[in-house]
């Protein structure tokens, strides 16, 4: 009988080149939380805002499931707000089918970022139920959040955002927030359905028939700068959303990170998750789109991802675009969320599972031995510690002498050798 190949062996004798650290500059405007409370206070004491919050009335606030910077001191000040009308608020996840399409699991993922009855200092009330308010302008059905339905006002709160997998006027923000948000379950869904080439349409449609058919006070939103940070907090009031985010969408495009070198021949991105991107890793950054209908970011010819992130709870959505991926990974993939994240947006490749080696070391050699037209002695390899965290990543010794004179780059170390542990693991 033939011997069947070791796959680490194929990979193996593949030699990686070394590397060096190198500090990215990026612009940093930002609000230092310790202000956060006063900006937010001093926002919607405007009187266009404050008049809306009366003395008894209910008021459900929205929280969303991104990883976002702030999101509990930000969310925790509104409620505060609320109060200082003598209004009663509570909050609502407003985040699709996130959470395993469970209220018990959208309640976790508020609790992994601090949002709880405790620290808020107010009800908490998680629903998958929805309640139809009436049609969009093409006759489709528009539902809303059942205890949202319920409130005397609603007051929508969320970071804006590109997209991943769509361009237009509204991508991630407020417009999404209520579409898909709000609209729970069944605004994913039928937001999805249509396909991502329809999405910069049907966003703001089911966004704008909300804002006339619900209780939609105003909104908040946040923009963050390249280092994770919150850099703008603008106030919208109902009538205002649809003309003023898409200046923020531009605003927010600005502010992005990116990876400076615009090529590569492999990437290795460190952990994957939904606290760093929905798509688990930022095709605006990282180039992984899983549609046709958004472009940028760094070009590769092959991506090695190595792990998750604790936030994302076992939720891997995103693996799928790499393609190497190493067993650690693997074995913490929680398969039903990942699936029904992947099913409720139409776009199953991000949950498919790529070639699976035993340690960061096979994972990376394979990658560069599969690589074509490359000069694989002195392989271009970008290493990212996420991708939203970019201010610090290494890049092998091909680039060092471009290094040198690239204004926005500061090399930090000298070329040395990978760290691997006796496992084959990255220190």
């Amino acid at each position: 009988m033939r011997e069947r190949p070791s796959i680490a062996n194929m990979a193996s004798q593949q030699a990686l080149p070394k590397m060096f650290r190198v500090k990215q500059v990026f612009e940093r405007p930002k609000i230092e939380p310790e202000a956060i409370p006063a900006v937010i206070h001093e926002l919607l004491s405007a009187e266009k805002f404050r008049s809306q919050v009366k003395p008894g009335m209910s008021v459900a606030i929205t929280a969303g499931s991104r990883g976002i910077a702030n999101i509990a001191l930000m969310t925790r000040s509104i409620v505060d707000f609320v109060k200082a009308q003598e209004a009663l608020p509570f909050i609502i996840p407003a985040m699709g089918s996130h959470g395993g399409a469970t209220a018990a699991g959208q309640l976790e993922v508020l609790e992994s970022y601090g949002i709880t009855e405790q620290t808020m200092g107010c009800p908490i009330r998680s629903s998958m139920e929805t309640v139809k308010i009436g049609v969009n302008e093409e006759g489709m059905d528009v539902f809303i959040d059942k205890y949202a339905s319920e409130a005397d006002g609603i007051i929508v709160a969320g970071r804006v955002k590109p997209h991943t997998c769509f361009r237009g006027p509204y991508e991630s923000g407020i417009m999404k927030m209520l579409a898909i948000g709000l609209g729970k379950q069944y605004g994913a869904e039928v937001c999805h359905e249509a396909g991502f080439q329809h999405m910069a349409k049907y966003v703001p449609m089911f966004g704008q028939a909300m804002i006339e058919q619900s209780a939609i006070l105003f909104a908040l939103a946040f923009i963050e700068n390249a280092f994770d940070e919150t850099c703008v907090i603008a106030a919208l009031n109902a009538d205002e959303i649809a003309e003023k985010e898409p200046a923020l969408l531009q605003e927010a495009f600005s502010r992005m990170p990116r990876i400076l070198v615009d090529e590569c021949d492999v990437l290795v991105v460190d952990r994957i998750g939904k606290n760093f991107s929905g798509d688990g890793m930022d095709p605006n950054i990282t180039g992984t789109f899983s549609t046709p209908y958004a472009s940028g970011g760094i070009r590769s010819q092959h991506v090695c991802v190595l792990d998750l992130s604790d936030e994302t709870h076992g939720n891997a959505l995103g693996v799928g675009q790499a393609s190497c991926t190493t067993k650690r990974l693997f074995d913490k993939i929680d398969l039903g969320p990942m699936y029904a994240n992947a099913i409720t947006a139409t776009v199953l490749s991000g949950a498919r599972i790529p070639l699976v080696m035993e340690s960061d070391r096979e994972a990376i050699q394979l990658c560069v031995k599969v690589c074509t037209d490359i000069d694989k002695s002195n392989p271009k390899i970008v290493r990212i510690p996420n991708s939203l965290h970019l201010e610090h990543i290494m890049l092998s010794e091909a680039y060092y002498e471009m290094a040198k004179n690239y204004p926005d780059l500061v090399i930090e170390s000298e070329p040395t050798h990978w760290e691997f542990d006796r496992d084959g693991n990255l220190w």
